[in-house]
């Protein structure tokens, strides 16, 4: 699948006016396909005033970007908002996962939390992986997405190239399709 840019968005930057137009600029003067970028907020920005954010996001979604929310289950959100807001990922919080394969109440929780987002058609990442075990116990649960440590640690610029090939030549652990 092509490459896709995700990008943490703050309270501050989100309320900015006119956020939407900023980035349509961007992706004009790149030329970035909107689809290849991921705008991140957390799970307690996006309940901030539920009704103004569902406007930004409609906003933001015109555009053709996708949209994640982030840390999901450590904030105060109401299902209900999922729903409605116009997502396309759901992160599952790190806290959950590093329990994973300490706890039943995590795997419990982690479970539940893939189920919900798949059968709401969003992409479920779960963040904070560290170990193999914690791969298979997602994978299991029917993850095949994930993001942590377990992958590769924060990169420069120009390491990321090679981590790419790497992988391109089987020889990251990149893929959950092969773990079980």
């Amino acid at each position: 699948s092509p490459l896709r840019a995700n990008v943490n968005l703050s309270a501050r930057q989100f309320r900015t006016p006119d956020l939407a137009g900023g980035i349509a600029e961007v992706l004009k003067e790149t030329g970035l396909d909107p689809e290849s970028l991921e705008l991140e907020l957390t799970e307690t920005v996006v309940m901030e005033d539920a009704q103004a954010t569902l406007g930004i996001l409609e906003t933001l979604k015109s555009l053709g970007v996708r949209l994640a929310i982030d840390d999901f289950g450590t904030g105060y959100s109401s299902l209900a908002y999922l729903k409605r807001f116009p997502v396309d990922t759901l992160k599952i919080d790190r806290l959950f996962i590093a329990g994973l394969d300490k706890n039943v109440e995590d795997e419990v929780i982690v479970a539940a939390m893939i189920e919900l987002a798949r059968g709401l058609g969003l992409t479920v990442v779960p963040e904070g992986v560290e170990t193999l075990e914690q791969l298979r116990r997602l994978r299991k649960a029917g993850c095949d997405v994930a993001q942590g440590f377990y992958f590769s640690r924060p990169l420069p610029t120009e390491a990321v190239a090679a981590l790419l090939r790497r992988n391109q030549l089987g020889d990251g652990p990149w893929t959950l399709q092969d773990i079980s």
